[in-house]
């Protein structure tokens, strides 16, 4: 379920508003602990950027994730939103990267997924965010394993790391279902080989569980975790199901998590991604970030 507009209008005057003028793309002070974000998709279509972000800030969060795009006056929306409402854009996820791999043998195929990054880190420096998401390879009958590690960190050197440092924008590859990076030590070893500040690892929580435990990987991935998604998963092994679940629904240990973060001294952003929903939906979940961060089961309420 989504606001209406007055619904909206009313949120915003109780929330967002009712704090009087706030800074633009405020910045978490140096040292600060651990921030909220939500990803732009969990955010109701229906309402303006403006009105999405000033809902995410009325909910309790700090950030947003938003995703690529390409037409110039979106994006100088997305910005005037950002500096209206004082809800910080603090990543990007690129969005051509499954459809275009890098890691493809066609060359026109490589071109159009070197162009969407461009535009992915474009719009982060327009909008001040510090990283792009980045899938790097994908393993399919077409491309091997050894060919997804060696091309996509080819491409990834000589035509995106040179533009990342030339907007100071870091690369954060993530670790997903694309048959690749499958245990905490190959990304490490991924991550080590490139050598640069510009080249880190984007670690989502709810991804490993199927083949590993996200605390084992926090521990091994360490200060190379530069962003942090959030989502449950939940998986039932006997009939081979499994589905997606809230924060603290799922078959995650959220208090080993949060001590692997702080053992890992990872002080950024959590961006939820689970799936969209209403004012109150929203509240409550940024709620549940807040017991995670606290060191308690997401659902706890003591």
């Amino acid at each position: 379920m989504t606001p209406s507009r007055r619904e909206f209008v009313r949120i915003l005057a109780a929330g967002a508003l009712s704090h009087g003028a706030r800074p633009a793309l405020a910045q978490p002070a140096p040292g600060a602990g651990l921030r909220k974000a939500v990803l732009i998709s969990m955010l109701p279509t229906t309402l303006s950027y403006s009105e999405r972000f000033a809902l995410a800030r009325a909910a309790g969060f700090d950030a947003i994730e938003m995703q690529t795009v390409a037409n110039a006056d979106e994006a100088a929306e997305i910005l005037a939103a950002a500096k209206t409402t004082g809800l910080r854009i603090h990543s990007v996820m690129n969005m051509d990267h499954w459809r275009f791999p890098l890691s493809s043998g066609d060359a026109a195929t490589v071109a159009r997924s070197v162009a969407g990054m461009e535009t992915s880190l474009r719009n982060a420096a327009l909008w001040g965010a510090d990283a792009v998401l980045l899938v790097p390879a994908v393993v399919d009958a077409a491309t091997s394993y050894g060919d997804a590690w060696t091309r996509s960190q080819r491409v990834i050197r000589e035509r995106l790391l040179p533009v990342a440092r030339s907007l100071n924008v870091v690369i954060a590859v993530e670790e997903v279902w694309n048959k690749f990076l499958l245990s905490p030590l190959e990304f490490a070893r991924y991550v080590d080989e490139f050598n640069s500040p510009q080249l880190k690892a984007y670690f989502d929580v709810g991804n490993v569980v199927f083949y590993g435990f996200p605390q084992d990987w926090i521990h091994v991935l360490g200060s190379r975790i530069v962003k942090v998604h959030l989502k449950d998963f939940q998986l039932d092994r006997g009939n081979g199901r499994f589905s997606w679940k809230n924060l603290g629904e799922g078959d995650i240990d959220w208090t080993a998590v949060r001590r692997a973060l702080a053992d890992a001294g990872y002080a950024g952003y959590l961006t939820t991604e689970v799936a969209a929903g209403d004012a109150s939906y929203l509240k409550d979940l940024a709620r549940r970030v807040d017991r995670f961060v606290a060191g308690q089961h997401p659902l706890e309420t003591r």
